[in-house]
C-alpha cells in the first residue's frame, strides 16, 4: 500500500484546479460585464453561469483523460505543463464546438477571455503546488521508499543525485547488488545491502518499497530485468524505474522506440543553437525593455543611494566573456567600496574559479542590500537590449575564469550568458562549482522556452527569499 500523503496527492492538485478554473469563471464574467470593449452584456451573466457548471467539469475530464493527475508528473519536469495546456486547448475547442452544434448563445467576449485566464491560472495553481510539494517532500512528506538494485557503483551515482535533489522525494531505504558483490553490506557511499539482484521479490515482500530503481549494472541480460519484472507482477503498488547509463539530458531529446522488441532510445542533438535563434532574441528584447520601463523608478533611486553614500561611481562596468569567447563590457550597480580591487589580496580565494564570499567586508551598505534582492543587476537589461546577454543562460564568466576552463565547461559558451539561469534559481552562491558547472551544461544541452519560463518564474522566488544571494 502506497503512502497515504502520495494517493490523495492527485486528489489535492485537482482541489487547486478547480478552484483556479472557478476563479477564472468569476473573473471572465466580471471583466465581460465591466470592459467597455464589449457591447451590452444582456443576458450573457445569466447564459455563461448556466453554461459554467459544463464547462468546469468538461476542463476537470479532460485534464483527467490527459494524463495530467497522474502521480508521475507531480513535482519536476515540463510535462505536467504540457499536458495541462494540451487539455485546456482541447476543452476550448470541444466547448467552441458544442455550442456552434447547439446553437448556445455563448457570450464570444467571455469566451475569448475565460480560457486565456483560466489557463494561465491553472499553470500558476499547478507552479505553486509543486513549490508546496518540493518543500514538503525535502521536509520528508510524499516521499517514496527507493530500492536501488545495480552494480556499487552506479547506485552511489544515483543515491547522490536523490539525496542532493531531495525535492523529488525518493527516500532511498537500500540496495540490491549482484553476486559478484555477496558479502558487502554497506556500499561506499553508504547505502545499506539488504541482499542479491536476483532476490528482489524476497526483498520487496520484506520491506515493501514503492519504487524498485534498476540502474546500470543490475543484471546480466535484458531476459534477466524481463524475468525480475515478472516477479513484482503481483505488487501493484510498487514503480519499475529503469535508469539508463545516460544522464543530465531532458526528456525533450529523448525518444524510445521500440523495434523487434527492444526499447531504443534515441537522443537528440543538443539543443545549444537552438538557444540562440530569433524567437529567444526577440523574447529578451521585449522582456528587457518591459522591465526596465517598470523599474526605472527603483533603478534611479538606488543610483541616488549609491552616489550619496561615497560619492563613487554608480556603475560597475567588469569584462566579461559571453558567446563563442566574445568579450563585453557587463553592468552592474557598484556595491562594493571604490578600492575594492585593491583589498582584494585581503581576502583568500575560494577552491573554485569562482570567487564570492558571504562576508566581504568590501561591500558598502547599500551594496549590501541591493545584493540581497539582485537588484545590482538591473543594468545588465541594457546588455540584453544589446545583444551580449540574453534573460535566461549561464553565468557570464571572467577571462581569468575562462582560462582555467576544462574542455567540457567551454561548452558554456556556444550560448549568451544569463541575467538568471539554473544556477540561480538552484541556490546561487551557495552551490559548488562543480554543480554549476553541471546546471549550466545541462541548460545549454537541453535549452527549451518553456524552460527558460519557468526558470524566469523561480527567479522571482529565489530573489525574494536571498537563496544564496551575498
Amino acid at each position: 500500500m502506497r503512502p497515504e500523503g502520495i494517493r490523495l496527492l492527485p486528489w489535492l492538485i485537482g482541489a487547486v484546479d478547480l478552484v483556479m478554473i472557478a476563479l477564472a469563471t468569476v473573473l471572465a464574467i466580471r471583466l465581460r460585464i465591466t470592459l467597455p470593449i464589449f457591447s451590452a452584456a444582456g443576458d450573457v451573466l445569466e447564459n455563461t453561469a448556466l453554461a459554467s457548471v459544463f464547462f468546469l467539469g468538461t476542463w476537470l475530464v479532460l485534464l483527467v483523460y490527459s494524463g495530467a493527475y497522474e502521480p508521475h508528473v507531480f513535482g519536476a519536469g515540463t510535462e505536467e505543463f504540457k499536458l495541462v495546456v494540451n487539455a485546456s486547448f482541447f476543452t476550448a475547442a470541444l466547448v467552441a464546438t458544442m455550442a456552434y452544434l447547439m446553437q448556445y448563445p455563448l457570450s464570444r467576449g467571455f469566451f475569448v477571455l475565460y480560457f486565456p485566464l483560466g489557463v494561465i491560472a491553472l499553470l500558476v495553481g499547478r507552479l505553486l503546488s509543486r513549490r508546496v510539494i518540493q518543500r514538503l517532500r525535502s521536509a520528508g512528506h510524499f516521499n517514496e521508499k527507493v530500492l536501488l538494485v545495480g552494480t556499487p557503483g552506479y547506485i552511489g551515482e544515483i543515491h547522490t543525485v536523490l539525496a542532493r535533489e531531495s525535492w523529488l522525494g525518493y527516500d532511498v531505504m537500500g540496495c540490491l547488488v549482484p553476486r559478484d558483490y555477496a558479502g558487502l553490506e554497506v556500499t561506499s557511499a553508504g547505502v545499506p545491502v539488504l541482499g542479491l539482484s536476483e532476490d528482489v521479490r524476497a526483498v520487496v515482500d520484506e520491506v515493501s518499497p514503492d519504487v524498485v530503481f534498476f540502474t546500470a549494472g543490475a543484471v546480466s541480460s535484458s531476459t534477466q530485468l524481463r524475468r525480475l519484472a515478472w516477479d513484482l507482477e503481483d505488487h501493484a503498488h510498487v514503480q519499475i524505474i529503469v535508469a539508463p547509463n545516460v544522464t543530465d539530458v531532458s526528456s525533450e531529446r529523448v525518444r524510445i522506440r521500440p523495434v523487434a522488441g527492444l526499447p531504443l532510445m534515441h537522443l537528440g542533438r543538443s539543443r545549444s543553437q537552438l538557444a540562440t535563434n530569433d524567437a529567444k532574441r526577440a523574447f529578451d528584447v521585449i522582456g528587457s525593455l518591459t522591465v526596465l520601463a517598470l523599474t526605472w523608478p527603483l533603478l534611479v533611486v538606488m543610483m541616488l543611494w549609491i552616489k550619496v553614500h561615497d560619492g563613487g561611481p554608480v556603475l560597475f562596468r567588469q569584462t566579461r566573456v559571453g558567446r563563442q569567447g566574445v568579450e563585453f563590457t557587463c553592468l552592474k550597480l557598484r556595491s562594493m567600496a571604490i578600492d575594492a580591487e585593491d583589498r582584494l589580496t585581503e581576502l583568500e580565494a575560494r577552491d573554485h574559479v569562482l570567487f564570492k564570499s558571504a562576508d566581504d567586508p568590501r561591500v558598502t551598505r547599500p551594496g549590501r542590500f541591493i545584493r540581497r534582492f539582485s537588484l545590482d543587476e538591473l543594468p545588465q537589461l541594457w546588455n540584453v537590449v544589446r545583444g551580449e546577454m540574453s534573460l535566461v543562460g549561464p553565468r557570464p564568466p571572467l577571462p581569468t575564469e575562462v582560462e582555467q576552463y576544462e574542455d567540457d565547461m567551454l561548452r558554456r559558451l556556444n550560448v549568451m550568458p544569463g541575467m538568471t539561469g539554473l544556477w540561480q534559481v538552484s541556490g546561487r552562491s551557495d552551490l559548488s562549482w562543480e554543480d554549476t558547472v553541471r546546471l549550466d551544461l545541462y541548460y545549454v544541452d537541453n535549452w527549451s522556452m518553456v524552460q527558460d519560463l519557468l526558470i524566469l518564474a523561480r527567479t522571482v522566488t529565489a530573489v525574494l527569499g536571498s537563496r544564496g544571494a551575498y
